[in-house]
């Protein structure tokens, strides 16, 4: 902030709603902001799973952070009084930014209250990043009605994708509230080598390493990355990174196809930025995406990626790399094929992905666009002026 910009009466109280606070894309996303916050802003979060805080060892020690014990559930049976009270603890904020379904019962109490409190609520933004395998294809229509009422006084819905884009503007509503921000990281990190081993991995000569990074959840549908890669020929091998309650499912099906030598999980990993570059080449098989991190993280690392044609990952890819975007699963296992056959072609094809990926997907663009929109939002409080998310 210059000398001649007006002060903010700095920090700024803002309470996050979360489905959960386990660690994954949106979870990152949202540490992410608040780390760049630094001591601009005093954070409140609660989550619809309240032992699911596994992000909160990502969170920066000096960040100001409250994970509340007294606050009013955001889990629960939709109820006026249970409203209110969520309501209630809402003006103690200047800003409440909500994520995903599980929040949902927030954003309604807001829009229940907002006409009797309307002059001590704050602006509410909703962030929207996808759906679990029960939504995969059709949106449940009572969860779509429900989301339509509640987003009705919501000041923006922010989405990464197109497709949500069109779903959060017709099917909920939101028309021009929609927000297109697109994920983002800091590429300059991807660059070089891995620095850190991955548990119970050690590359092999000959070998060539498809990796995946994912919650290992139903809507992944890992198994079928274990089908498709046990197809393919002995030297390779798969690396599933994530935790979930597939891990069994996964295993079983390794073990029933010969994959289970060939297969390594080592569980969660944090910081992918020092470890994905053991990967040749990453392989995505969910039935659903939008705007998969793993997407942007293996591009800036310079791996090629193949997937089915989900979301917007089509869109996201260099150009070299979309004929390996797959529209079904012989195709998927094809494209997996060719890349790993042909070392040439992998290097080539993840140099492309990394122009792409310092070109579109860098974090300052993230940044910029979720700070001019906060800001926008917090537009009555106070001389509210000047940079408040910087990237150093």
């Amino acid at each position: 902030m210059s000398a001649n910009e007006p002060e903010t009466p700095w920090p700024i109280n803002i309470l996050h709603l979360h489905s959960s606070f386990s660690l994954g894309g949106k979870e990152a996303r949202a540490v992410r902001l608040m780390n760049l916050m630094g001591d601009r802003a005093r954070h409140t979060i609660l989550s619809a799973m309240p032992d699911a805080l596994g992000a909160r060892d990502s969170i920066d020690p000096g960040i100001a952070v409250d994970f509340p014990s007294d606050a009013p559930p955001l889990h629960g049976k939709p109820s006026l009084p249970r409203y209110r009270e969520l309501a209630n603890y809402m003006t103690r904020f200047e800003l409440v930014l909500s994520y995903n379904w599980g929040a949902m019962d927030g954003v309604m109490a807001r829009r229940v209250h907002v006409a009797r409190q309307w002059h001590s609520m704050p602006a509410l933004i909703h962030h929207e990043d996808g759906f679990n395998e029960d939504e995969s294809v059709r949106r449940n229509w009572k969860r779509n009605l429900f989301r339509r009422l509640a987003l009705g006084t919501a000041q923006s819905v922010v989405v990464p994708s197109t497709l949500l884009q069109r779903i959060a503007a017709e099917e909920w509503g939101a028309h021009d509230r929609v927000e297109l921000i697109r994920n983002g990281i800091d590429t300059a990190r991807y660059s070089g080598g891995p620095r850190v081993p991955i548990p119970g991995f050690s590359r092999r000569k000959g070998d060539v390493v498809i990796g995946t990074v994912a919650g290992l959840r139903k809507v992944k549908d890992l198994p079928r990355l274990v089908r498709a890669v046990a197809t393919l020929p002995k030297n390779v091998r798969l690396v599933i990174v994530g935790e979930g309650s597939e891990r069994e499912a996964i295993g079983a099906e390794a073990a029933a196809l010969g994959l289970a030598d060939r297969l390594v999980m080592p569980g969660f990993m944090a910081d992918p930025a020092r470890w994905i570059g053991h990967f040749d080449l990453l392989a995505l098989s969910s039935s659903s995406e939008q705007m998969p991190i793993a997407v942007v993280e293996a591009m800036a690392a310079g791996l090629p990626v193949v997937s089915p044609a989900v979301g917007d990952v089509a869109a996201m890819v260099s150009a070299a790399n979309r004929p390996y975007i797959a529209a079904d699963e012989t195709n998927f296992r094809m494209a997996l094929l060719k890349l790993v056959e042909n070392a040439t072609l992998r290097t080539d094809v993840g140099a492309d992905n990394r122009i792409v990926a310092r070109k579109r997907f860098d974090e300052t663009h993230m940044v910029a666009a979720y700070e001019k929109l906060y800001a926008r939002a917090l537009d009555g409080y106070g001389p509210f002026s000047g940079r408040w998310i910087g990237v150093d």
